[in-house]
């Protein structure tokens, strides 16, 4: 459902992400770690054709986001970090905005709208303006918007920066709910959350995949800080053993 082949991105001299491959098939959940700066961002905004790689493929559900971007989107829900919103705009109101924007049949959206705000509970504030909103509940509407056209695909960036612990417990209880029907790719530096929610793990350093497997590979003792710490704190770029998917 994800697959990036020989993906980098150059800015002049300087390499943000360096000859990344990997698959991820239907139903899986994947931890995308690394520290800030690590390439992450830019790599999620490759996958959803926010941004053009300067070698290689990105494709969602089989259609290459650059030659076939309309069609990959259709299958794509995506959710940035601090992803903008009109402040002014209820959450209904930007639901309905987007649906429009994506030619949604009107009575489907409709009912993709309740859908969506019902299974983000988004219920009580509705129609308040998203510029009131907390951040844990701007984090909901912007939930709601990447799941409105029901993709099958979800990519998310950095999705519990600045969460109190009831919200990050709100949203892993949404990823297990969504991991029942959809793909997930999960971009984190927090390694609770890819122990909470993930089936396997991609950790990159410097623009670099350095490991592709299961949590239980990477772990040490039970933990991820260990062997994270090992894999980045030093600047490394040479992979670890990588196991085949």
């Amino acid at each position: 459902m994800i697959e990036a082949k020989g993906l980098c991105k150059y800015y002049g001299p300087f390499i943000a992400v360096e000859n990344i491959s990997f698959v991820i098939p239907k139903g899986q959940v994947v931890a995308f770690l690394g520290p800030n700066g690590a390439g992450k961002t830019t790599l999620m905004r490759m996958l959803t054709g926010y941004l053009a790689p300067s070698e290689g493929i990105a494709s969602i559900a089989g259609f290459d986001v650059r030659t076939a971007r309309i069609e990959a989107s259709k299958h794509l829900g995506y959710l940035p970090e601090n992803g903008p919103m009109y402040p002014d705009m209820t959450p209904r109101e930007l639901l309905m905005f987007f649906g429009e924007a994506r030619r949604m049949n009107p009575t489907k959206l409709h009912q993709r709208i309740d859908a969506v705000i019902e299974s983000c509970a988004l219920d009580l504030v509705v129609e308040k303006p998203i510029g009131h909103l907390s951040k844990g509940l701007k984090q909901r509407v912007g939930l709601a918007q990447a799941l409105l056209h029901d993709p099958d695909v979800l990519i998310m960036d950095e999705p519990t920066a600045g969460l109190d612990p009831n919200q990050i417990r709100q949203f892993r209880n949404n990823v297990r709910q969504l991991s029942e029907t959809k793909t997930l790719l999960i971009s984190t530096h927090i390694l609770p959350e890819a122990e909470a929610t993930a089936d396997r793990v991609l950790l990159v350093n410097r623009g670099r995949l350095l490991f592709d497997g299961t949590l239980t590979d990477l772990q040490e003792n039970g933990s991820l800080e260990e062997p994270f710490y090992r894999l980045t704190a030093d600047g490394s770029t040479q992979p670890a053993t990588v196991s085949g998917h």
